[in-house]
């Protein structure tokens, strides 16, 4: 049947050919990859605020361009960087062990490990640039700080619910008091960071919420005596 619509086919061929300038060509992983190792590696050496996406080019071997189709910021690259190492190395979720504090003592030795590690070096310089770039600070609430606050109020949700911790209590203040010192350390490090430190935390934070946490009724318990509870041999008399 002969087509009397010319108009409609042309409609139809550019249709076509705008999903297959949309459908492209694939983007390379191990491009993707360079880019993020040498914008990793660069802004360790140089500091955020002498990072350029130039540097970043030629580092990894490729064009502005490249990087362009992917990112719209430095700061975006170097934020994407640090999490899809740091989250590959360690990740650090809250462990379902029924009881908010060994939660949140658990955790909080994993982010110890973490800022201990090669990658607290970087945050530190992150957290120095978010002084001055305001699109790396928003990029660090939104990638960095909000997803783990997110996941932090619910435990504290959970605790709630159990009876542990009081309906009305400021969870934002909790969680500020819990991280800030170990986020303290790690900027001024006028004293060793290390996980006694963030034990010695969860105790002085949760242990002593109004009311304090039912599931532990003796707050000057030992760590060696929370080892025998757990394993029947110690009891408590009260």
């Amino acid at each position: 049947m002969v087509n009397l619509d010319p108009e409609a086919d042309l409609v139809r061929a550019r249709s076509a050919n705008a999903s297959v300038r949309r459908k492209g060509r694939p983007r390379s992983q191990k491009v993707h990859q360079a880019i993020l190792q040498a914008a990793l590696e660069l802004v360790q050496e140089v500091g955020f605020s002498n990072l350029t996406i130039e540097g970043i080019a030629t580092q990894a071997g490729t064009s502005k361009l490249t990087i362009y189709r992917r990112w719209p910021t430095k700061a975006a690259i170097v934020m994407e960087a640090f999490l899809d190492q740091a989250s590959s190395k360690l990740p650090l979720p809250f462990p379902d062990t029924g009881s908010v504090v060994d939660e949140f003592r658990r955790q909080m030795r994993a982010c110890v490990k973490l800022l201990t590690g090669p990658y607290g070096k970087l945050l530190s310089t992150l957290l120095g640039g978010i002084q001055i770039d305001g699109q790396l600070a928003e990029a660090f609430r939104l990638r960095w700080l909000e997803p783990r606050r997110r996941e932090a109020k619910e435990v504290l949700r959970r605790g709630i619910d159990r009876g542990e911790l009081p309906p009305g209590i400021d969870q934002e203040a909790l969680i500020d008091a819990l991280y800030g010192p170990l986020y303290f350390r790690l900027l001024f490090g006028h004293q060793r960071l290390t996980t006694k430190l963030s034990d010695r935390v969860v105790e002085m934070v949760l242990l002593r919420c109004d009311p304090p946490l039912a599931c532990h009724p003796d707050l000057t318990i030992s760590r060696s005596r929370e080892k025998l509870a757990r394993r029947g041999i110690y009891k408590n008399k009260s």
